[in-house]
């Protein structure tokens, strides 16, 4: 799972840095949010927790985290998505944005819960 979640943030460091380059080249910078989001949520969030599990693969067999692997894997990308239409003026994608986040955020609980009660020496 560890090396999955990398090479799956190596994918969205692409599209963040394509979407940078994109914002620069044409000096129009509204798709900022979804820039800052694909590399804040995409690269940095997958590649950490990707490293976390390489170097202690143990956590990998929980079902937790599981459920955080593919939660989060679907509500990212839904949740970038409408975030780029909703900046384009599609404000009927809001409770869809809304929940996206909402998963996003119940991901990162499961990992933060795992990580907690899961990781060598949490309990000390």
């Amino acid at each position: 799972m560890g090396v999955k979640l990398i090479k799956i943030g190596i994918v969205y460091l692409l599209i963040g840095m394509g979407l940078g380059v994109y914002m620069g080249a044409t000096k129009d910078f509204s798709l900022h949010p979804v820039h800052a989001h694909v590399n804040l949520l995409g690269w940095t969030l997958f590649a950490i927790s990707g490293l976390i599990f390489h170097a202690f693969p143990q956590l990998e067999q929980s079902v937790l985290a599981k459920i955080y692997f593919w939660l989060y894997n679907v509500s990212v990308p839904v949740t970038l998505v409408c975030l780029y239409l909703f900046l384009n003026g599609n404000a009927a994608i809001d409770p869809i944005l809304g929940l996206g986040s909402v998963l996003i955020t119940v991901s990162a609980a499961c990992f933060a819960w795992l990580l907690l009660t899961k990781l060598p020496g949490a309990k000390n």
